[in-house]
């Protein structure tokens, strides 16, 4: 996802979730069905429509019987992947408090993870890399993992993308040994992924520079003001009158 336009219509998206997205059926709860079946496509296949998946929650949160948990901690896990555009906290603000489920037989798994997941949205929105990698591995990710993001296509080079979307702003040179940590790579997978983004290590010195971009280039800025001597001849009478 590189532009807002992409964000808001994604080329992947068809013409019949187009429809349910913008027409006037987006909050027609015999749609639900439809618009989950895609999310779970989008699942299977590294494509995401963040729109679509706000549509689910919004008619979760007007059909509460609709309500199914692993579908809402799916959209979060697709979101995590999307920042810097803000679809996580998007996601988060159309979440109802739920009360804790009755049923011992079927818990929701929501509760326990929301944390979990806000927490690793927060380590990416601040950039701490390593911390965010060092959260996902641990235990109290297992249930994420084991049972969500296993099944995500592509989720961990998702993120690593936001990492690399979040270098190629800040750096113009960065040691392999930061960067491996920041990607959660070892050193010897390291190179094949730098080389794939056309950037370039240094085999002596190990530093990975990264080609210039309109983020990365430190421009100096020249303001002119254009003062007319009318306004000059004010500005000194002024001063001579203080």
């Amino acid at each position: 996802m590189s532009s807002a336009s992409a964000w808001e219509t994604p080329s992947t998206r068809t013409e019949l979730i187009e429809n349910l997205v913008s027409g006037v059926d987006r909050y027609n709860p015999s749609n639900v069905g439809i618009l989950e079946d895609y999310l779970y496509h989008q699942i299977r296949s590294e494509e995401y429509d963040c729109l679509a998946n706000l549509a689910i929650l919004k008619l979760y949160q007007f059909n509460p019987d609709l309500y199914n948990p692993d579908v809402v901690i799916n959209i979060l896990v697709k979101a995590l992947t999307a920042l810097p555009f803000p679809d996580f906290n998007l996601c988060i603000s159309l979440l109802d408090e739920r009360p804790v489920a009755s049923n011992p037989d079927e818990p929701d798994p929501l509760p326990s993870l929301l944390p979990v997941l806000q927490s690793l949205h927060n380590l990416l929105q601040q950039c701490r890399f390593p911390a965010f990698w060092a959260l996902y591995r641990s235990e109290d990710a297992e249930p994420l993992r084991d049972n969500y993001t296993i099944e995500v296509a592509g989720f961990e080079n998702a993120i690593r993308e936001v990492v690399v979307r979040a270098v190629k702003a800040a750096f113009q040179r960065i040691s392999s040994q930061r960067l491996s940590t920041y990607l959660d790579f070892s050193d010897e997978e390291l190179p094949t992924f730098v080389e794939a983004l056309g950037w370039t290590i240094d085999a002596s010195t190990g530093v990975v520079s990264i080609p210039p971009n309109a983020d990365n280039q430190i421009e100096s800025t020249v303001v002119q003001e254009t003062i007319q001597l009318p306004q000059l001849v004010k500005v000194i009478a002024h001063a001579q009158a203080s």
